[in-house]
């Protein structure tokens, strides 16, 4: 996740960055709803604003957008996230995230195949998620109290999608990929959590999370 808040104006402002990640207070209860309100508001505008993007933007503007996925990493995750977030929101509302996806590859393809050959294409679009539950939430947080080891996607889940609070648990052991992959999201967590990290292995690390009170 990334946490800095101090990158120039997106959808969000810095004062709404610093209010999602607790960093800036509120004294009032109307000033809370205030800022919820507009942040709302300005992710809805944000969204809306992305049917223009697609028909006026400029490809060259595109490009130059988009090539940063090359190296960027909080580039990508960003994309990772603003489909995530659109597949959550959609789905609490009962609506299949297909109904969006579907549509957008198809004419993306079809205006592809115009700007890049000057062709027609026909373009079949399949979109299938199978969903096992391994563990709840509490599972996790059981796992985390006896000292066994959890993925950074399980803490992630407990602590930014569950809301909950782990600053009850001093120690976090992790089990991570082994292929060093997991290691930027394993950092960003820490940083969330204001803990510090070791990795006593390639495949293992260890969030202290007392460490920010000591």
């Amino acid at each position: 996740m990334n946490t800095d808040t101090d990158r120039e104006r997106g959808l969000l402002s810095t004062a709404d960055r610093e209010y999602l990640l607790d960093e800036r207070e509120m004294s009032h209860e109307q000033s809370k709803r205030n800022a919820e309100a507009r942040i709302r508001r300005r992710i809805t505008d944000g969204i809306v604003d992305f049917d223009l993007l697609v028909h006026s933007l400029e490809p060259t503007d595109r490009e130059q957008i988009f090539e940063q996925a090359r190296t960027d990493e909080a580039f990508v995750d960003g994309l990772t996230a603003m489909l995530a977030f659109a597949y959550i929101g959609l789905k609490e509302q009962g609506i299949d995230f297909e109904r969006v996806l579907v549509p957008a590859v198809r004419s993306a393809e079809e205006a592809y195949a115009v700007e890049q050959s000057s062709t027609n294409v026909t373009v079949d679009v399949g979109f299938d998620v199978e969903t096992t539950v391994n563990t709840t939430l509490e599972g996790i947080d059981d796992r985390i109290a006896a000292g066994e080891l959890v993925t950074p996607r399980e803490l992630f889940s407990l602590v930014i999608e569950g809301g909950r609070d782990v600053a009850n648990h001093d120690r976090i052991r992790l089990r991570l990929a082994g292929d060093g992959s997991d290691r930027d999201h394993v950092d960003r967590l820490a940083t969330y959590l204001e803990a510090e990290v070791r990795y006593p292995t390639a495949s293992r690390a260890v969030l202290d999370v007392s460490a920010n009170g000591d």
